[in-house]
């Protein structure tokens, strides 16, 4: 299920920051999608939780640092001002290594790792609209992660371009390439007692 546009007009950064339903948009290319209700589902914040919680323990001391969404993230095309950039997305959890990259409004450029956590109403716009940006910006790593089917699909960046990804079951550790040392323990996740995984 693609999520629906907030109208057919090409926006602006400027013009997002207006918005009062800000938090909720998207904006791709120019084209402003709307993250509508319900909310995530509880297993859904239970793999952001867990991934973020992984991630704060593991880069403690590092010289990575992770967010999780809401944090609107800028990928300009080029040098063009922030009130032109057409691209602000929001992942479900990313981690970056160049501070200077943050300010008060979030990030301006490509995080090195990001984690998009599937819903069934939002797979199809992470995967095919937000993936391409992704890989124009210079994300140097992707994960999608299936909690229903218990899948993670990894996408790595090799010569400027996503390679074919590898996908593996939720289970065991997965290292994080883009960041030494550090790897996702996904027995831990599915120990949690409120995750749904079915």
């Amino acid at each position: 299920m693609a999520l629906p546009q907030r109208d057919a007009l090409r926006h602006t950064y400027a013009e997002y920051l207006t918005w009062p339903e800000g938090g909720q948009n998207e904006l791709i290319g120019g084209t402003a999608y709307i993250k509508e209700p319900p909310a995530p589902s509880p297993s859904h914040q239970e793999v952001v939780g867990e991934l973020y919680h992984q991630l704060r323990l593991a880069l403690e001391g590092k010289s990575y640092r992770p967010y999780i969404a809401p944090f609107d993230v800028r990928l300009p095309k080029s040098g063009e001002a922030d009130e032109l950039i057409d691209t602000v997305v929001q992942p479900d959890v990313l981690v970056i290594s160049d501070f200077g990259k943050l300010d008060a409004r979030g990030m301006r450029g490509a995080p090195d790792w990001i984690a998009e956590v599937l819903s069934p109403t939002t797979a199809s716009h992470d995967q095919i609209v937000k993936l391409p940006i992704y890989e124009r910006a210079g994300v140097l790593e992707v994960w999608f992660v299936h909690p229903i089917d218990r899948m993670l699909t990894v996408y790595r960046l090799e010569g400027g371009r996503y390679g074919r990804p590898t996908i593996q079951e939720l289970k065991g550790t997965t290292a994080i390439s883009a960041i030494p040392g550090v790897d996702i323990d996904w027995d831990r996740l599915r120990a949690t007692p409120r995750a749904e995984w079915s």
